[in-house]
């Protein structure tokens, strides 16, 4: 099976095999249903077990709470590689996604990643706005900078989050410094943070063209809410990338792959594209059957790189179909709030 997923994920986004990933699907519901003992006793609530259907639609998403109350592996804790905790606040319980394979995590970021950050790059100089690995073991988001560092950037690549403290004039420094195009990455409200301080500075620069800024994570923070378009605006006023070179990430330290809404260099209308491993349904609140076309919709996610935990995931966001995909609408109103944002913006601002 893991060769198998392997070589799914390696297609190109434009050979999708419909039957293909419901094979592999129903062969990892199989699995997880037999090896986790969490997730079996969900579906047995429901009554559906892998002898009962024949699409990966009718696998049963489990509600993404679930990673906060129980141990949600297939495995035994101790032969995870590394855990990964949810960014909730220090009043909110946090989730624990335990990876048990390095490589399907590996190859599930950096394929998707190159596609649509790098498409045009083998590598390129990385101003990383997350903390490094080892100030946060347990952070998807900063595993996932340090994967795209080591495959796809320079040697001049760094991290400008230090101690929880985001190293401005560094960044400002060494972007003023730089003569060839860069990617800015991190957590959206980082990005916030850096342009509010160049705002206050009077600070203005224009970068090499082609540079671009992904940001990942949503745009309500301790401090204030703002909006995407807020964000591209500065990211173009204050350094020059223009909105085709502005991508945005989701994903979820419960998940092992990603989406993106854009292409660098394409200004296509945004919405995220999945990699050929992963699909998402957008189901009613009330009734959790699939919407209509066009209406709005919980987000459920069908990730095969989740191999030793569950692949099917209920989230708390909300969502609407568009082409292949889907836009993303914010969280449901009653859900906590969580994100990579978040947690940096109640880093700098001392958990107020």
């Amino acid at each position: 099976m893991k060769n198998e997923l392997l070589r799914l994920i390696a297609r190109p986004p434009d050979q999708h095999c419909d039957v293909e990933f419901n094979d592999l699907a129903l062969q990892l519901f199989r699995y997880q249903y037999g090896h986790n003992s969490c997730y079996r006793q969900f579906c047995n609530s429901k009554n559906i077990s892998p002898v009962s259907i024949v699409s990966w639609k009718a696998i049963p998403p489990l509600p993404v709470t679930a990673f906060k109350w129980a141990d949600v592996i297939c495995k035994s804790k101790d032969k995870a590689c590394r855990v990964f905790h949810s960014s909730g606040t220090t009043r909110q319980e946090k989730s624990r996604h335990y990876l048990y394979d390095d490589e399907i995590a590996e190859v599930a970021i950096l394929s998707h990643f190159k596609r649509h950050v790098l498409p045009d790059y083998g590598r390129m100089r990385m101003m990383i706005l997350t903390p490094p690995p080892d100030e946060a073991p347990h952070a998807s988001l900063s595993h996932m900078m340090a994967v795209v560092k080591k495959h796809f950037g320079t040697e001049e690549s760094r991290y400008y989050i230090k101690n929880n403290l985001l190293q401005s004039e560094s960044l400002i420094n060494d972007l003023n410094a730089t003569n060839e195009p860069v990617a800015l990455l991190g957590s959206s409200f980082s990005f916030v943070h850096f342009f509010d301080g160049c705002q206050s500075k009077k600070i203005s620069l224009r970068l090499p063209s082609q540079s671009r800024l992904m940001d990942t994570g949503g745009f309500k923070g301790i401090s204030r809410e703002v909006s995407k378009d807020w964000l591209y605006e500065m990211a173009e006023d204050l350094l020059g990338i223009t909105p085709e070179y502005c991508i945005n990430e989701y994903g979820m330290s419960e998940m092992s792959s990603q989406f993106y809404d854009r292409i660098a260099g394409q200004s296509t209308p945004r919405c995220y594209a999945a990699p050929p491993q992963l699909r998402t349904e957008i189901l009613s609140p009330e009734t959790l059957s699939p919407v209509s076309e066009g209406e709005v919709g919980v987000l459920a996610h069908f990730d095969l790189a989740n191999i030793h935990s569950v692949s099917a995931i209920l989230t708390e966001d909300l969502g609407r179909r568009a082409a292949q995909s889907f836009v993303f609408l914010g969280r449901a109103s009653a859900a906590a709030e969580k994100g990579c944002s978040l947690t940096l913006d109640d880093l700098l601002h001392g958990g107020e």
